[in-house]
């Protein structure tokens, strides 16, 4: 019997990706980290030149196919339009990274105490962040079970495994503005995990596998102080770069993981074990 290529299992040629908010911090990493790996990429966002940009920009550097796609994920008659475009453009998805996520239109209101925190803005941020997620998982990942195979890769985050320490936000900033974590967040990436343990079970016998990738807090714009408050918390002793992720989602995007379904991979620095 001939030993197997480990090397080959991590080979992404020949199957396509669909990455939901593709033009964010994590969605540009995962999408190139994909390309590498030979994977044709469906590069989903809701603006239609930053994602085809996006798409040009990673085909020449990869020699991979790559189409832009707009689409609001939280509008159910536009993720069945998108997955329309995937099957004409590629034929189908074999993976699919189902990373978007929202802090809505209005930074203030996201940001607002607990107390005063607004249930139209609860309602915004669940749309997509929980809502969007199943709509996309729903569209692609039907298609997948009915072609008998894929692999989901869910973005969470460590918010939706424990809660926020308040502490860390004592004069902390993102981008100049005083930042919190609001319960909408922690309840919506609570659900993502939620949602794929039960979808890896209901797809399983047809071949899909659905994974959570749960990343720690990640390096972005945040003022001297929240680093060093967040850092401390971390045994590792840093925040993460975006660039951390990439490794864990061409794993999970891979047949090297082809016996793994229904788990949270815990990107976190160590966070999540003390």
């Amino acid at each position: 019997m001939a030993a197997p290529s480990y090397r080959a299992l991590f080979d992404l040629a020949g199957k396509t990706a669909v990455i939901t908010g593709a033009c964010g911090i994590l969605g540009r990493r995962f999408a190139a980290g994909l390309a590498e790996f030979g994977a044709d990429l469906a590069l989903v966002d809701l603006d239609e030149a930053a994602t085809a940009a996006l798409a040009g920009e990673l085909a020449q550097r990869h020699r991979v196919k790559a189409v832009g796609i707009a689409c609001d994920i939280a509008d159910p008659a536009a993720v069945k339009h998108m997955a329309e475009r995937v099957d004409a453009a590629f034929g189908g998805a074999r993976i699919l990274m189902n990373n978007a996520a929202t802090k809505g239109s209005d930074a203030d209101a996201f940001f607002a105490p607990l107390e005063e925190f607004d249930l139209a803005t609860w309602r915004a941020v669940m749309a997509v962040n929980l809502d969007g997620m199943f709509l996309v998982a729903q569209a692609i990942g039907g298609r997948m079970a009915e072609r008998g195979g894929g692999s989901i890769i869910q973005t969470a985050s460590i918010y939706g495994l424990l809660a926020p320490d308040q502490r860390i936000y004592e004069g902390s900033e993102y981008n100049g503005r005083p930042i919190n974590t609001p319960p909408v967040y922690t309840a919506s990436k609570a659900g993502v995990i939620g949602l794929t343990r039960h979808l890896a079970t209901y797809w399983a016998a047809r071949g899909v596998r659905v994974n959570t990738l749960t990343p720690g807090g990640v390096s972005s714009g945040q003022n001297g102080e929240f680093q060093r408050r967040y850092a401390g918390r971390i045994p590792l002793g840093r925040m993460a770069e975006a660039d951390d992720m990439v490794g864990a989602a061409v794993f999970l995007a891979s047949d090297a993981s082809r016996y793994v379904t229904g788990q949270n991979i815990a990107v976190d620095g160590g966070l999540s074990a003390w």
